[in-house]
């Protein structure tokens, strides 16, 4: 029985007879397509976050170019809404060659793929609207959120596909560090908004002091996920002058009485203030995708090196082939196969197999830990999108709402979640016919 008929592994093994060895090749084979595959998706994330990081640059100078009345910010706008154009275009290949590929990935991860690039499409008539100041800075701050907020989703979507557990624990902090980077971002255009208005305002100031609580537990996550090379740099971004001045901002946006005067003066000092705190966690992002290609290209040398020996095996056993062919039942009772059983170099086989097989439990475990995480995180993502569909409410709100209930209850976070998906899908239900 050979591997043509379903897709085997590389030219030269397509003929090879069914075996322990054979198995064990075409796993090997499948292990190096699966990582090259994995290759492909951390240079996508990689794209994803510079448009990423482009959008929230054009939001943040929209805001203050909106909130003023047009005097601020007009031509850093366009600017800044060019690079998001070259930054959208290398994205927009990126899908069209993962459409190309003879696996072009999940249905949900397509599907999110169509949902952004309808956000994408809709990008133009958008900028037209905020260049002649049709539209407010809340709705233009929220469309632009909107897109990105797909855009992160997509790289929760690829960090779900990940095999080996070191990618999918560096993906799953790399997941968390985009989604705080974006609150960060989000605070910086509502906060650049609020000081360009020259109004203090409560709604913006509550959403404020949201967004700084969400960043936290995104990077609380993202330490958890994160080498200790990595948390120590971050640790020491969290010293730098810029950061100190932020906290003098935050304190003087959140502490303005409502309708009270703001300093208009100050938007310009907030926006860059927080840019240059964005641009130091961009460069922290930018080696967090560079180690995550590392990492690819390390397993499949390692694996590409694990063929060849499994081969140079796999010729030393047809040289020498088991005699009487009674090796297959010999793997079941006893464990270990004595040696006339297997033949010359049965012995490494097994301990070969052996390894092989403590490694995939140990590998499953943490796939299974950083999968369940990166689940978790997704499923109160999606419970708060039901709160603030059905109750109109916002972000914050939604999210305030699950915690109140998580603490009342005295349960997870997660399971809160569940239960309000649940209740969500039941209440979707068409009701049963009444019966006379």
């Amino acid at each position: 029985t050979g591997f043509a008929s379903t897709g085997g592994p590389s030219p030269g093994f397509d003929s090879m007879e069914l075996s322990v060895a054979s198995i064990v090749l075409a796993a090997k084979q499948h292990e190096i397509e699966e990582l090259k595959r994995l290759a492909g998706r951390a240079r996508f994330v990689g794209d994803i976050g510079k448009l990423i990081h482009a959008l929230q640059n054009e939001r943040g100078a929209t805001c203050i170019f909106l909130a003023s009345a047009g005097e601020r910010f007009g031509a850093r706008r366009l600017e800044l809404l060019a690079a998001s154009e070259a930054s959208e275009r290398r994205l927009r290949d990126e899908f069209q060659a993962l459409l190309a590929a003879p696996s072009c990935g999940r249905a949900q991860l397509l599907s999110l793929m169509a949902w952004v690039v309808l956000g994408l499409d809709g990008l133009p008539e958008l900028r037209q609207r905020i260049g002649q100041r049709r539209i407010s800075a809340d709705s233009a701050e929220a469309a632009i959120s909107r897109l990105i907020g797909g855009l992160v989703s997509l790289i929760f979507e690829v960090a779900d596909t990940s095999v080996d557990p070191a990618i999918s624990r560096l993906l799953v902090g790399l997941c968390n560090f985009v989604q705080g980077m974006e609150f960060a971002g989000q605070e910086r255009a509502v906060g650049s908004l609020c000081f360009a208005s020259g109004v203090g305002d409560v709604p913006h100031q509550q959403r404020v002091a949201h967004l700084i609580d969400a960043q936290e537990r995104c990077f609380q996550l993202f330490g958890q996920f994160s080498e200790e090379a990595v948390a120590s740099r971050w640790r020491e971004m969290q010293l730098a002058p810029g950061v100190a001045q932020l906290e003098r901002l935050r304190r003087v946006l959140l502490s303005a009485p409502a309708g009270s005067a703001l300093d208009a003066n100050l938007s310009q000092i907030w926006f860059d203030c927080c840019s240059e705190r964005l641009a130091g966690m961009w460069t922290l992002q930018f080696s967090l995708v560079d180690e995550l290609q590392a990492r690819g290209e390390a397993l499949i040398a390692t694996a590409e090196r694990d063929l060849r020996d499994a081969s140079g095996l796999l010729k030393a056993l047809r040289e020498g082939p088991p005699p009487g062919g009674g090796g297959v039942d010999g793997h079941l009772d006893p464990p270990v196969p004595p040696q006339d059983a297997l033949g010359a170099g049965g012995h490494s086989l097994m301990e070969g197999l052996r390894a092989q097989s403590a490694r995939l439990a140990s590998m499953e475990a943490e796939l299974d830990a950083a999968r369940r995480a990166l689940q978790e995180r997704k499923t109160v993502e999606r419970a708060k999108g039901v709160l603030m569909a059905h109750l109109n409410l916002t972000e914050e709100a939604a999210y305030k709402a699950l915690r109140t209930q998580s603490m009342e209850q005295n349960r997870r976070l997660v399971e809160v979640a569940e239960a309000t998906l649940s209740l969500s899908a039941l209440m979707a239900r068409p009701a049963a016919p009444h019966k006379k």
